[in-house]
C-alpha cells in the first residue's frame, strides 16, 4: 500500500535523502590529505556537499518525472511520490530547477569555484545521460554509474584545491565500479535477468563473476600501494605514525571480501543501503576511519 503524504512530505521523499549518504565521499579527499580542521577547507567541503545534494535530488526529480508511466507499472516504484500522483509533476519539475539553480549558485561564494563548477557540470551531463540514454547500454552503463561516485570524491579535493594522488584516484574509480559490478550480480541473482532493469539480460553471472574479480582485485592492490608508497602520491608520505595507516588495509580487505560474499549471494545492497543499514560494513568503516584518523591526525 502506498504510504500517505502530503505534498511537502512527497517532495522531501521524492528528493531521496536517504541517497545524500553517498556525498560523504566528498569528504575523503581532505581527511586523507590532513585537511580536517582547517576553516576553509571544511567551508569548501561543506558547500561541495550540499551542492551534490541538491544537485543529485534535481536529477530524481528529473528522471521520476520521465519515468513515471513505467515506474507506475513497476511493483515497488509506484509507490513513489511522483507515479503516485502525490506531487504533481509540475511542482516537482520546479522544484528540481530550484534545486540545480541552488546547485550552482553556492560555489560563488567560495574562493576560484571553477573547478567546481566543472565537476558538478559534468555530474549533470552524467546523471542526465544515465536517466535519458544510457542505463540500457551494456557495459557504458557501469562506467556511468561508477563515474557519479568518483566525480563526488575529485569534488571535495577540487573544491579545497587540493593534490590528489594518482592512488587515490584509482581506488575510488575502481571501488565504485565494484559496488556497482556488486549491485548488479547480487541484482541478477535475485530477480533474474531484465526483471530489476532491462539491462540485466544483457549480463550473465559469469561476466559479473570475472568483472566482480577482476575490480576488487584492482582495488585492494591500488589501495596497498597508496598505503605503503611513501612518495608525494602515498597515504605514508610525511606521515609521522605510517603503521595505522598500513592496518587500514585489514578493514579495507575485509570490507571487499564481505561485499563479494553478499553479491555472489544474490544478497548485495545499493551503496547508500550498505553505509546506513549494513552493521559489518559499518564496523569495518568504522575501524578504517579510525586507523587512518590516528595515522593521520594521531
Amino acid at each position: 500500500m502506498t504510504p500517505t503524504r502530503g505534498t511537502v512530505h512527497a517532495l522531501v521523499s521524492a528528493m531521496r535523502p536517504a541517497q545524500w549518504v553517498k556525498n560523504l565521499l566528498i569528504g575523503v579527499a581532505p581527511a586523507a590529505a590532513g585537511m580536517v580542521g582547517d576553516p576553509d577547507v571544511e567551508r569548501h567541503t561543506i558547500a561541495a556537499f550540499l551542492c551534490f545534494c541538491a544537485l543529485a535530488s534535481a536529477v530524481y526529480l528529473i528522471n521520476d518525472v520521465r519515468d513515471i508511466e513505467a515506474d507506475r507499472r513497476h511493483p515497488t516504484k509506484r509507490h513513489r511520490a511522483i507515479p503516485a500522483g502525490q506531487l504533481p509533476v509540475g511542482l516537482a519539475l520546479a522544484a528540481a530547477a530550484v534545486l540545480a539553480a541552488i546547485a550552482f549558485i553556492l560555489p560563488a561564494f567560495l574562493w576560484h569555484p571553477g573547478g567546481l563548477y566543472f565537476i558538478l557540470g559534468l555530474y549533470l551531463v552524467n546523471s542526465l545521460s544515465y536517466s535519458l540514454w544510457l542505463k540500457n547500454s551494456v557495459i557504458i552503463e557501469l562506467g556511468i554509474v561508477a563515474n557519479g561516485f568518483f566525480l563526488r570524491a575529485y569534488a571535495g579535493a577540487v573544491a579545497s584545491h587540493i593534490f590528489v594522488s594518482t592512488w587515490f584516484l584509482v581506488v575510488i574509480s575502481f571501488g565504485a565500479l565494484f559496488l556497482v559490478i556488486g549491485k548488479r550480480s547480487s541484482e541478477l541473482k535475485k530477480v533474474g535477468a531484465g526483471a530489476a532493469r532491462p539491462v540485466l539480460s544483457q549480463y550473465t553471472p559469469e561476466f559479473l563473476h570475472s568483472a566482480l574479480t577482476m575490480s576488487a582485485t584492482v582495488v585492494v592492490t591500488s589501495y596497498n600501494l597508496w598505503a605503503f608508497d611513501t612518495s608525494a602520491t602515498g597515504l605514508s608520505s610525511i606521515r609521522h605514525h605510517i603503521v595505522p595507516i598500513r592496518l587500514t588495509i585489514v578493514p579495507v580487505v575485509f570490507a571487499v571480501l564481505f561485499i563479494m560474499r553478499s553479491a555472489e549471494a544474490g544478497e548485495g545492497q545499493s551503496p547508500e543501503d550498505l553505509l546506513l543499514h549494513n552493521r559489518v560494513v559499518q564496523l569495518l568503516g568504522v575501524i578504517w576511519a579510525g586507523l587512518l584518523a590516528l595515522g593521520i591526525y594521531g
